[in-house]
């Protein structure tokens, strides 16, 4: 399975090569070293929810958002599909059985231990051209499209592997930062990773964000 996820997302990433992986537009509002807090504009994702640790989630996830923006989808105009193009990054983030589905991010304030999740929820930004009245539509439906009002985000950067030490690790950081600069966290950690699989561990992009309240 895991290897059948690479081959999807390196074909995916391939077929992009010749232009520039869209990401979601934000403002920086404050950076210390590797933290920042950002101010992200409204967004819209392709979502679903899926079970097991983090790798397993991770790929099952994946798999279904990457089969929708493949043309598993009805196109809103010609009745047809249509592909949809790849951004980055993709985003998975633990779900709690307390916090209903349609909450950002949900470790909550009871637990930021990322190893212990069994529910995720694995998520891609759609291309800025669509709006949720002309996107194609899914045709799975375990895949779910929904629109994000804009949000404060605080963000640990990083490069390397991602293994479980390392995820909470930086999410400790990020916490930790956080209570030092009284700045109040609203959700719970969510892991996004902005390359292919193939990019040397050294040039890997992954983030730990957090929704914050706002700030100015």
């Amino acid at each position: 399975m895991k290897l059948r996820a690479f081959f999807l997302f390196s074909a995916l990433m391939m077929g992009q090569s010749a232009m520039a992986i869209e990401e979601p537009a934000f403002k920086v509002l404050l950076k210390t070293d590797s933290f920042e807090v950002r101010q992200y504009a409204p967004i819209l994702i392709a979502e679903t929810m899926v079970e097991g640790d983090m790798d397993e989630a991770s790929n099952k996830g994946f798999r279904k958002i990457a089969d929708y923006i493949f043309g598993n989808n009805r196109a809103t105009t010609t009745g047809g599909s249509a592909k949809i193009a790849m951004t980055a990054p993709v985003t998975v983030e633990p779900q709690s059985e307390k916090i209903a589905m349609t909450a950002p991010v949900t470790v909550s304030s009871t637990s930021a231990d990322l190893s212990s999740a069994k529910q995720w929820r694995v998520h891609f930004v759609m291309p800025s051209k669509y709006s949720i009245s002309n996107i194609p539509q899914p045709n799975n439906p375990d895949v779910k499209l929904k629109e994000v009002p804009g949000k404060f985000f605080a963000v640990n950067n990083y490069t390397g592997f991602n293994t479980s030490a390392k995820i909470q690790s930086k999410t400790d950081e990020l916490l930790a930062w956080l209570q030092q600069k009284n700045i109040k966290v609203l959700g719970s950690p969510q892991l996004s990773r902005y390359d292919p699989p193939w990019t040397l561990p050294m040039f890997r992009r992954n983030e730990i964000m957090i929704e914050v309240e706002a700030i100015q």
